[in-house]
């Protein structure tokens, strides 16, 4: 372990037993664990016997969180950041901590580990030469389908998450704007029991 170090420490996606052995190493050895949710990461960090003090860091407190957690560094300690799942900052928290980091000096060390986006391109069937991860498109439906017509003459697969709720009016206005023969997959509660996977057309 490196004192005065940030680790950016994937989690699992749901499956508890995908959690890295380095991930656990430096769950247990750093100083503070920041955690978009502390009382979700305390089940992680229950069933590997994980004592280390947590904080919480999300889109909320994250800026006013970042000057405190860069001194600390500064004074030596190390902290990991972990989010719900997956990995940190893809979709959730974090960016303007590894920002204000490394604007201080201060190392920050990755460890790799799941991501639900890769998870999902892996099991879907479609291209994977390239592909170009979009992240959330706006709840609002006129955002979202704008959104999409600036994709249209994109060639790379395309991948998106989106809410449960929300899946059928995605899907909607992706026939809408990208066609109905365009092939496409939608996969959900990856590494869990009921993982699934549709594939097929849009129109399917």
């Amino acid at each position: 372990m490196a004192s005065g170090t940030l680790y950016i420490v994937a989690t699992p996606i749901g499956n508890l037993n995908d959690i890295t052995l380095r991930a656990l190493e430096v769950l247990k050895q750093v100083d503070l664990i920041a955690a978009e949710d502390t009382r979700h990461s305390r089940k992680l960090l229950d069933a590997y016997g994980i004592v280390t003090r947590l904080m919480s860091v999300h889109d909320h407190n994250e800026a006013d969180r970042a000057g405190y957690l860069v001194d600390l560094l500064q004074k030596g300690q190390s902290v990991a950041l972990i989010s719900d799942a997956g990995t940190p900052l893809i979709s959730d928290p974090g960016y303007r901590l590894v920002k204000a980091v490394r604007e201080a000096g201060e190392s920050v060390v990755t460890i790799p580990g799941a991501c639900a986006a890769v998870a999902a391109l892996s099991i879907a069937g479609l291209p994977t030469d390239r592909f170009l991860f979009a992240g959330f498109l706006s709840a609002k439906q006129q955002a979202r389908r704008t959104a999409l017509e600036a994709l249209l003459r994109e060639s790379a697969t395309l991948v998106f998450y989106e809410s449960p709720k929300r899946i059928l009016e995605m899907v909607q206005d992706i026939a809408l704007v990208l066609g109905e023969q365009r092939q496409m997959a939608v996969a959900k509660e990856l590494t869990k029991t009921f993982e699934t996977l549709y594939a097929g057309s849009v129109a399917d």
